[in-house]
């Protein structure tokens, strides 16, 4: 035991983390790497797909999106599939081949189908890795009095791979071209065989430090279904459904933010610097407090936090549309050679604060899910919650392109109507499981 952790939630938190920092990279490099003229675009852009114009933006997005959505609308399945066949690990090492040989491959490629093809393949990878990794989190917890703190860890290590990743690619990338024995390497390809290196660096954690824990043949569960009403009678919806709409409003509300960056940094006066601090805070808040809010959960409850989560949601989300307006009323209290700052320093506390209620609603919404999964159900019933994540992260960026155009309050304001749906779904519908030994039978099941 490290810190109070079980190393094998260390262990896949570090594998994880340097899965993230890999898939991070490419989020950062595959636009420019399109964009460079090495993909050879003639013939596609300027064309139509069903009415939409065919720009290089468009199949940029494309690539990106792609990733996202079969990641997202495969890990049900894949999660499910591990609990009818009581298997975690070989999930997860499948997964992470399959990632690091497509990150591999994007050096010898040249058309931009196969660039598709193999950001499918990568998503694929991801759906086959998470619930898994998840479903392990959860059942190396020894009751319901480590699962926070576990899935804290977990997280911490996630984050800290997915949100430094994207500057150390920059480096990477701008660093370009590297000698090498065996001739010269470009920024592209060093930033892929990275990619490449943090699949491998996960894939010999697993295979050398983690197995399947011990599972009697009786506890795979039968019942595999996905549920949206409570079977109980207690509530309308079921509570990991509930829970997994909080979490796709949560994520929608992160990934907001980086569509807009030409509008926030006209808006607030300031560079790409300063935009970039403000997008990394809500990592660096959930890094932060990931830990002792996971822990203090297996304490004093899992509701309590998800609900002071969305509720602090709420408001750090909306006042962040309204930054320009309240700085320009604050800047005459300040001095005149510190007025420019007011504005990305506000911004930058709002989204700290959208950071910290992202750690209150996280980690405790995943333990509270691993409460009630079960014996057998662990792979789908988080797969719900991480399904909801990656599709928040995907429908986010588009919300604020489409918002936008109603004024630099209006995507932050939608974020904040969905966040506030998430607070009253989850105060109404979600009681505590604090008590709920994991592996038995709650009423779910």
């Amino acid at each position: 035991m490290v810190l109070g952790t079980d190393n094998r939630v260390l262990t896949l938190g570090i594998a994880r983390m340097a899965d993230a920092l890999g898939n991070s990279f490419l989020i950062i490099v595959l636009p420019l790497y399109i964009e460079s003229g090495q993909i050879d675009l003639s013939g596609i852009v300027g064309g139509s797909l069903f009415g939409v114009e065919l720009t290089t933006a468009f199949l940029i997005g494309l690539v990106l999106s792609l990733f996202g959505f079969l990641n997202s609308f495969g890990q049900p399945i894949t999660g499910r599939f591990s609990d009818r066949v009581g298997k975690r690990r070989v999930f997860v090492l499948f997964g992470l081949g399959l990632f690091g040989v497509a990150s591999a491959a994007y050096p010898f490629v040249e058309q931009y189908e196969y660039v598709l093809l193999i950001r499918a393949f990568q998503g694929l990878g991801a759906a086959f890795t998470i619930p898994a990794t998840i479903a392990l989190v959860n059942e190396f917890a020894a009751g319901d009095t480590e699962r926070g703190g576990n899935f804290g860890v977990f997280n911490t290590f996630r984050l800290i791979g997915f949100g430094f990743g994207p500057i150390v690619a920059g480096l990477v990338v701008d660093g370009g071209s590297y000698a090498t024995p065996w001739g010269e390497l470009t920024g592209y390809n060093a930033a892929f065989g990275i990619a490449v290196l943090g699949a491998i660096v996960s894939f010999a954690l697993v295979t050398l430090l983690i197995e399947d824990p011990p599972r009697p043949d009786n506890e795979a569960s039968d019942d595999l279904s996905f549920r949206v009403f409570d079977r109980t009678g207690d509530t309308l919806l079921d509570p990991v459904f509930t829970l997994g709409v909080g979490t796709l409003f949560m994520a929608t509300t992160i990934a907001l933010f980086a569509t807009l960056q030409a509008d926030i940094t006209d808006a607030l006066g300031e560079g790409s610097f300063l935009f970039s601090v403000q997008f990394a805070a809500v990592v660096i808040a959930n890094v932060l407090f990931q830990v002792p809010i996971g822990r203090a959960s297996d304490e004093y409850g899992r509701r309590p936090f998800i609900v002071a989560g969305f509720a602090l949601l709420v408001p750090s989300v909306f006042l962040q549309g309204y930054v320009p307006g309240i700085a320009e009323t604050w800047a005459g209290l300040v001095p005149a050679d510190s007025a420019g700052l007011v504005a990305p320093l506000l911004m930058l506390f709002f989204r700290l604060l959208q950071g910290v209620a992202v750690a209150l609603v996280f980690a405790p919404s995943l333990a509270l899910a691993g409460d009630l999964a079960g014996a057998g159900r662990s792979g789908t019933t988080l797969s719900v919650l991480t399904t909801a994540f990656g599709l928040g992260v995907a429908i986010g960026p588009l919300a604020a392109g489409y918002f936008i155009r109603f004024g630099f309050a209006a995507p932050f304001t939608f974020g904040a109507v969905i966040a506030a749906l998430a607070l009253v779904l989850v105060y109404s519908q979600v009681e505590d499981s604090l008590g709920t030994t994991a592996g038995e039978p709650t009423p779910q099941d």
